[in-house]
């Protein structure tokens, strides 16, 4: 879960908020509001008509009055049911398009928000509001709404008609259903509340149990299944509970709408006997107000129903609209590189994770010339991966500025400069579908040369073993691969792309020492005229640059070429000690 934050402004309800998805369906959803007096009358209609008949055609034994008074009984129940299919048909084409048009919004919300916010939010929580909390709002637009609507002008004609025939029921009849409104309310709002604890426990079990999936290979070689059981076992009982404190709620509520029909049954038959006693009703009256009465013994039974539904469907949409609310704080700019060349400049840059609380880097300045390849060295939490994070504007600098080809990249246009720029990182992320997919993500016109050629310089010709070749499904983040695998499939991604400024985060480390001699052989002639960022935590992959820059807690300390930083600076050279064997005269040898 997100931390939690101070207030935000008040805001209209959320489910209100999400009224102009409803605008390019307008007349369909008019449609349905004019059809819904028409079915409630219909309803009344009924009752009404079996009044008449008893007081009229059987009374007088008029036999073809029964029969035309049961014809149009029957074309009003023929016309109510009419509408009822037309009604869940036109809802339910509509609210499913409604319900994809928000799916896809959100989903491209997400992708536009920063990495910051995908650090702070569990991807479980995300999950469920994009999948089982827009579903909810789509069951509530698709009948939730409406049915409410018209069971409330139901009741509301219904006890209308009541007070008009004999005002003495009908009042009695509206003070015994006010108390029930108000106790349904107060259950609602209960119910309400706990809907959003239920929703919220939902995401956390999921976020759990794909955290756990996830990992299941970490979790079995250090033998903690049990641990990770009992983990998810507390979140999953604590769902079970809030869900059994909701459905003992509603069982209250159901009860409660349920028994309160048959009481006002008794009631309504007992004044109406008296007033058919005293002359005050006739038979046909009596008839009318008993068939009115259980005509709206269902709606009033289903008001617990419907307003505890639009609780969750009113806490489905304030959890849709958190992420609609979230900032998007990396913005395009306007601004375009006619003839790009790939000169990176980082003029006094600094930069503050939001949660943190001293800067990642502070006042980095460094220029790397078109064609030229620069290696990031220094130890762990030094600054190197939020380096070279910042040029492809994964993240903002929080002070000074990186430039492109002199262009602030805050200004350029986001498209070009992530087309300008090809990220491979340490932690390669493949997705669910063929190997040429993948390795197209950046390029999706790459010609099959240009392909094949990625994948030689990346030593990934390994994909053409694979079952069915580059059409291969990698399956899950690529687990089926191994981790060198992944790497080669990651840098051969990001070659493809055709980049002026070629970023490697790490993204040899999973290699062998014989593989990634053959790459970094293979990257020297693909490097030339692409200007290259390369982070170096292992020291061979230093041999690649031209110059070297030393990061020491955000700054950085050194710059020059691998020779001249072994001669002048002991701590570089206790940093390459581990890879490096030195040798007099300052060679090195592996």
């Amino acid at each position: 879960m997100p931390p939690v934050e101070s207030p935000a402004p008040r805001r209209r309800p959320a489910l209100l908020r999400l009224l102009p998805y409803l605008g390019p369906h307008w007349r369909t959803f008019a449609l349905v509001l004019l059809l819904a007096p028409v079915g409630v009358g219909m309803a009344v209609l009924i009752p009404m008509l079996l009044g008449q008949v008893v007081d009229g055609p059987i009374a007088r034994g008029d036999v073809r009055g029964v029969v035309v008074t049961a014809v149009l009984i029957l074309l009003a129940g023929a016309v109510d049911s009419g509408i009822n299919m037309l009604r869940r048909w036109l809802l339910s084409d509509r609210t499913s398009r409604i319900e994809a048009t928000i799916r896809f919004d959100l989903f491209d919300k997400l992708l536009e928000l920063p990495i910051a916010f995908h650090k702070r939010w569990e991807s479980g929580q995300l999950l469920s509001r994009i999948m089982s909390d827009l579903g909810l709002l789509r069951r509530f637009m698709s009948f939730g709404v409406l049915m409410l609507l018209m069971n409330s002008i139901q009741i509301v004609v219904v006890l209308g008609i009541m007070v008009t025939m004999y005002w003495q029921l009908g009042l009695l009849v509206l003070a015994l259903i006010v108390p029930v409104v108000v106790a349904t309310w107060m259950l609602v709002t209960r119910s309400t509340t706990l809907s959003r604890q239920v929703q919220d426990a939902t995401g956390d079990v999921a976020s759990l149990a794909e955290e756990s999936l996830q990992g299941v290979r970490v979790i079995r070689s250090f033998g903690r299944a049990r641990h990770a059981f009992a983990q998810f076992d507390r979140q999953a009982v604590r769902l079970r509970d809030l869900g059994v404190q909701r459905m003992n709620l509603a069982s209250i509520l159901w009860t409660l709408l349920e028994t309160f029909p048959t009481a006002l049954m008794l009631v309504v038959l007992g004044v109406a006997a008296h007033g058919a006693a005293t002359g005050a009703l006739t038979l046909g009256q009596v008839v009318s107000f008993v068939t009115l009465l259980l005509s709206i013994a269902w709606p009033v039974a289903s008001l617990g129903f419907l307003l505890s539904f639009a609780g969750e469907a009113a806490a489905a949409s304030a959890r849709v609209m958190e992420i609609f609310d979230e900032p998007v704080t990396i913005v395009s700019g306007s601004r375009r590189i006619e003839q790009p060349r790939g000169r990176v400049e980082l003029r006094g840059v600094e930069f503050r994770f939001d949660d943190a609380t001293e800067a990642t880097l502070r006042g980095v300045d460094l220029v790397i010339e078109q064609g030229e390849t620069v290696a990031l060295v220094g130890g762990t939490g030094s600054g190197k991966s939020t380096v070279v994070a910042l040029v492809p504007r994964l993240f903002d600098v929080t002070g000074g500025a990186v430039l492109v080809d002199g262009v602030d990249v805050r200004e350029l246009d986001l498209s070009q400069l992530r087309s300008l720029v090809g990220v491979a990182f340490e932690d390669p992320i493949l997705f669910s579908m063929s190997a040429r997919e993948n390795l197209t993500l950046g390029r999706p016109d790459a010609t099959d040369e240009e392909l094949e050629e990625a994948l030689r310089v990346a030593r990934a010709e390994f994909v053409h073993d694979l079952p069915w070749g580059l059409d291969t499904r990698l399956g899950e983040q690529g687990l089926s691969l191994s981790g060198g695998q992944r790497q080669r499939l990651a840098l051969a991604r990001a070659i493809l792309s055709g980049p002026k400024v070629l970023v490697l985060d790490d993204t040899l480390s999973a290699l062998d020492i014989h593989t990634e001699a053959e790459v970094e052989e293979a990257l020297k002639s693909t490097l030339v005229g692409v200007t290259g960022i390369v982070v170096a935590h292992r020291a061979s992959t230093v041999l690649l640059a031209d110059r070297v820059a030393m990061l020491v807690d955000g700054r950085i300390t050194h710059v020059g070429t691998h020779a001249e930083l072994l001669a002048t600076v002991p701590e570089y050279r206790e940093l390459l000690s581990a890879d490096f064997q030195i040798e007099p005269g300052l060679g090195v040898t592996r």
